[in-house]
């Protein structure tokens, strides 16, 4: 939405919309703690793919770059929200670093990298070279527009491992679901104001979180199946060891 077509919108309703993208965003950056939380008690990113989170981290950078005043003006909302999701990605992110090994830790600081000087590059270009709100706002815009899109396909990174593996384990539904509230509610937003910014990836964000439900809901029984199988066969293992250290196997 542009600053003029956005200044046009009451200002009871402008509050209400911030109000709601301020509860989706925090919803949409907390709800990785559970996968987190699993990472940081096993030491181990186990099959978990960081793509989510790196697409999530440069989404945030880029409607920091577009919220600033000299980009798009009155967004401190958007200021506000996006920093706080900067933060707690940024954070995910470290961790996964933390507990990754080898190649998986160095492809994962090399995409962080590349996300820092690439939007440092397009930080330089808009705020040196194009000279006016308008325009600022419209390449900033059609950058979030692209990695909006970006960060909603993420999780589909996996979809390959789940059909293969008929198990949605490292496909966390929270992430899944959090991508539809926020999908469906700014594409409802976007069709009333008639908003091509918001609707393209907001969309796309419906249609790929849908998908991944669908998938959720193919491979629940058989993922069940599977941990209670592997956590079975740990139980049996750790028995073993048992039986060993007491000097069970001794003649």
């Amino acid at each position: 939405m542009q600053v003029q077509q956005y200044l046009q919108v009451p200002t009871k309703e402008r509050s209400h919309m911030r109000s709601a993208h301020r509860r989706l965003m925090y919803v949409l950056v907390v709800i990785g703690s559970p996968t987190f939380r699993r990472i940081w008690r096993s030491r181990s990113v186990e099959q978990f793919s960081a793509a989510p989170y790196l697409a999530t981290l440069v989404n945030c950078m880029l409607w920091l770059l577009y919220g600033l005043p000299m980009v798009h003006p009155h967004s401190t909302w958007i200021l506000t929200v996006n920093g706080a999701g900067l933060v707690i990605e940024l954070i995910y992110v470290l961790i996964f670093l933390g507990f990754s090994e080898g190649e998986g830790r160095l492809r994962v600081l090399l995409v962080l990298v590349a996300e820092v000087v690439f939007v440092g590059g397009a930080s330089a270009v808009i705020l040196v070279l194009v000279h006016s709100h308008e325009h600022r706002s419209l390449i900033a815009g059609v950058l979030c527009v692209i990695f909006g899109t970006v960060m909603y396909a993420a999780p589909l990174s996996v979809m390959r491992q789940v059909i293969k593996s008929r198990s949605v384990e490292f496909m966390p539904l929270s992430l899944s679901l959090g991508y539809l509230l926020n999908g469906l509610c700014w594409t409802t937003y976007a069709i009333i104001h008639f908003d091509p910014f918001l609707t393209i990836p907001n969309c796309l964000g419906v249609a790929f979180a849908l998908a991944q439900l669908v998938l959720h809901m193919m491979y629940r029984e058989s993922t069940a199946r599977q941990m209670e199988e592997r956590k079975r066969e740990a139980d049996q293992n750790l028995d073993m060891e048992r039986v060993k250290t007491n000097g069970g196997f001794e003649e």
